[in-house]
């Protein structure tokens, strides 16, 4: 009677694939839980949002209040106020500066206020000597408005939408994760962790970069542009500012994901060194687009949003140079030890 051959053992690399095996109905209806855990935590997050909504948009207002303007030449700029109330920011003539004399600081508050000369009630004006009264010429002064009665249902739903990504995003990733990682064995879960951990910092790197840097000059930018072309910009629509940041936000976030992607590519072979290094001229074009399309029509704006893409990318070749030098000085090194024997 012939011997049954012997089953070599698994090695700890194959015997480690996470859960139980199960059957296509039961991948469905885990899918569909996941989907409605997610979907649970998106409408919470949502409630939340909608609850604290004043927050959320002084939040999304935060980069219009920091946008700094600059005036050409050295001529007087004198913010004006009516009692309490900004009437608007003006800059002087040399002749009006004379004529005035307000004060020798180049930024100056006005304040209007109503005075009574003997019995008659007149407005006067007098220079304020609050410095943060004057410095407000140097920010935008622009006010968000609805347009119609349904606008502002529409603008906080936008914004608990958007708020509400933000917070369920943690949640959703770990439900995907818990559907996903079973199926993984553990060298592959290690590089997921890899991947996943550099994935959100470089987000989270772009959206802080893009809220404090890039985003009060892109504003600065737009306002001196509707000027420039003779349109009052004054008012903005609120609905179309905050899908305008929201969306510039995410769109910088996404661009600072570009090098995980990238040597992800690297990893399973389908990209290397040579390819990346070649196709350096292309994805300058395709930064210089990415910076025209996300951001305003002007030009220090969109090369502040082109140099980090593109120093990204040249960090993702240099660290696919390493990584292929790496495997190059390995595959010597078995090839001497398989000589020696």
């Amino acid at each position: 009677m012939a011997e049954e051959p012997e089953l070599e053992p698994l090695s700890v690399e194959e015997d480690d694939e996470g859960g139980p095996v199960k059957s296509f109905l039961e991948h469905l209806e885990d899918l569909r839980w996941v989907l409605i855990k997610s979907i649970a935590a998106l409408g919470v997050a949502v409630l939340i949002c909608l609850i604290g909504g004043n927050y959320v948009v002084d939040i999304l207002k935060a980069p219009l209040k920091n946008a700094k303007l600059s005036y050409e030449g050295t001529n007087q700029v004198v913010t004006v106020l009516l009692n309490t109330n900004h009437v608007g920011v003006f800059t002087l003539t040399p002749e009006a500066q004379q004529i005035y004399n307000l004060s020798t600081n180049r930024f100056v508050a006005v304040r209007i206020e109503p005075t009574m000369i003997g019995t008659n009630r007149v407005l006067s004006w007098r220079v304020d000597e609050d410095p943060a009264l004057s410095a407000r010429a140097r920010h935008l002064n622009i006010d968000l408005v609805n347009l119609s009665p349904a606008s502002g249902f529409f603008v906080a739903f936008q914004v608990a939408l958007y708020g509400g990504l933000v917070i369920a995003s943690p949640f959703i990733f770990y439900y995907l994760a818990a559907f996903i990682f079973p199926a993984l064995r553990l060298k592959e879960r290690h590089y997921v962790y890899r991947g996943l951990g550099f994935g959100v910092g470089l987000f989270l790197t772009g959206v802080t970069f893009c809220y404090f840097l890039l985003m009060p000059l892109a504003l600065a930018a737009s306002q001196r542009y509707s000027e420039w072309l003779g349109f009052s910009a004054m008012q903005w629509k609120a609905d179309e500012y905050i899908s305008f940041v929201c969306k510039f936000m995410l769109g910088m976030g996404l661009g600072f994901e570009m090098p995980v992607i990238i040597l992800t590519l690297v990893k399973i072979g389908v990209l290397n060194y040579t390819i990346l290094a070649k196709g350096r001229r292309y994805m300058i074009v395709v930064n210089l687009f990415l910076g025209a399309v996300l951001t305003t029509p002007e030009v220090i704006t969109q090369l502040i949003m082109f140099l980090p893409l593109q120093g990204l990318y040249e960090i993702s070749i240099w660290i696919a140079w390493y990584w292929e030098r790496q495997d190059r000085k390995k595959a010597a090194q078995q090839a001497e030890n398989n000589s020696m024997e």
